[in-house]
């Protein structure tokens, strides 16, 4: 009998383990997770993007038994998932697992929200499903070892289809031949082109949102019998020999110790409404920030992890005068100069007012980034800064463990507190408490309470 495929093993996976058996502290990790992403989801209710959202994804007609974040609209399960994937990864708030470079809670629980909802699955069940995809979107992403990001492609754009597939194949019941023919079938959709790097285009918001449509459709052809490859993944011209043009890829993480071992615990959560390449260096120019004082900053270098720079610093040219708050996002320049000047980086900080700032504007231009010969990175996104001040003073800080992140990772408290903050910015304040119980509680709801108490008032 042929050795099991990665993807039977993930499916096998899927379909076996039971919530009981996952670890507390995974568990546990998991609903603040979820807290949080639907916190994000809430507050891009109140943005641009957010309601060209809805209103596209309506226009289109047709309705359903499905809750959208935030409004009183109900739509099919793949439009709900859709736009609720986009409204959870639009401010690019959401979490990272660092060593995968990509965004778990986004890959998943945009499914786990419209299928639990339409099927009338318990709040144990919509977990379960959660972790399926998540740790299986995590797994892809840690055998590719930051490939995606090198050719080209965004990470969580591509893993978020079959980390969809996973979730929606446990939450249909679906068999491992079935589970695993989903991920077959959603590999011929897996995409996610890192283009919007140019013009802080919006496409990057859609991605998980298209992976999650892509998840759907896939695990309801599996469930009919339509028929996928086995080797989605590491097949001539599967998704890694398509994909990654030589990059080197391992198998070993995609499925060894399925169910041992939760990859997904060690996922961060941003304390920054910016690219997580940013966070050790915002950390870095915080801390310096009251030693700074009156003096004025002459000279500002910048050290970050070199895989990460032409992501997040090049071209210079382009980087040092964002004009939107997803170029303002994805700058080293910009936020290292308005954390330096500022003490903070927070969601009230990607206001126009905020990228108007022309003291901040003007230091942007003279931070300068390098590679980061101290990086712990992808470990930790590590980051340094030294300032170079008037009075000739040269203050120097370099973090290793980003905020967030390892031992610094928040604690159910602020996972609350930055709920709070999110969900504030587009729904009351009791409203916001009740879905914060909910979720802390989510083996004792079910999922249309949970979405039912989502939706607009």
């Amino acid at each position: 009998m042929p050795e099991a495929t990665p993807a039977q093993r993930i499916a096998q996976f899927a379909t076996e383990f039971r919530l009981a058996e996952v670890p507390e502290a995974v568990r546990l990790r998991a609903k603040l997770h979820i807290l949080d992403g639907l916190g994000l989801g809430l507050a891009s209710t109140v943005q641009t993007y957010g309601r060209s959202a809805v209103e596209g994804v309506t226009a289109m007609g047709g309705t359903g038994d499905c809750s959208v974040i935030g409004h009183r609209a109900r739509l099919a399960p793949r439009d709900a998932a859709l736009v609720n994937a986009i409204l959870i990864h639009g401010l690019d708030f959401d979490d990272t697992h660092l060593a995968s470079i990509i965004h778990p809670t986004c890959t998943s629980l945009p499914v786990a929200l419209a299928l639990g909802e339409t099927l009338g699955a318990s709040g144990k069940d919509l977990l379960a499903a959660f972790l399926a995809g998540a740790e299986t979107g995590i797994r892809i992403g840690l055998a590719v070892d930051g490939g995606f990001h090198h050719v080209g492609y965004h990470a969580t754009g591509v893993v978020s289809h079959f980390a969809s597939a996973v979730t929606a194949g446990r939450l249909l019941g679906l068999s491992p031949e079935q589970i695993t023919a989903a991920q077959g079938i959603t590999g011929s959709t897996a995409s996610g082109i890192q283009v919007f790097l140019e013009e802080g285009a919006w496409t990057k918001r859609f991605h998980p949102g298209w992976g999650a449509v892509a998840g759907i459709t896939a695990a309801y052809l599996a469930r009919s019998g339509f028929k996928g490859p086995t080797r989605p993944y590491e097949g001539k011209f599967g998704l890694f020999d398509t994909h990654l043009h030589g990059e080197a890829t391992k198998l070993a993480p995609l499925s060894d110790d399925l169910g041992q071992v939760w990859h997904f615990g060690e996922t961060a959560l941003k304390p920054y409404p910016v690219c997580h390449f940013i966070h050790g260096c915002a950390d870095a120019a915080i801390d310096l920030h009251a030693e700074i004082g009156s003096a004025k900053i002459v000279k500002v270098d910048a050290f970050l992890a070199q895989p990460t720079l032409h992501i997040i610093a090049e071209p210079a040219e382009a980087k040092e005068r964002p004009t939107t708050d997803y170029e303002a996002k994805f700058s080293a320049q910009f936020v290292v100069a308005y954390c330096l000047l500022r003490g903070r980086f927070g969601l009230p900080d990607l206001l126009p007012e905020a990228l108007a700032d022309a003291e901040v504007r003007d230091l942007a231009l003279r931070v300068k980034c390098h590679e980061d010969p101290d990086t712990a990175f992808p470990t930790f996104f590590s980051g340094g800064v030294t300032v170079t001040l008037d009075d000739g003073r040269v203050l120097n800080r370099h973090v290793r463990v980003n905020s967030g992140a390892g031992e610094r990772a928040m604690d159910a408290g602020a996972v609350a507190d930055k709920f709070l903050a999110s969900a504030s910015l587009a729904i009351p304040a009791t409203q916001a408490e009740r879905i914060r119980d909910a979720v802390l509680a989510l083996e004792e709801v079910t999922a249309a309470e949970l979405m039912a108490l989502l939706r607009a008032e």
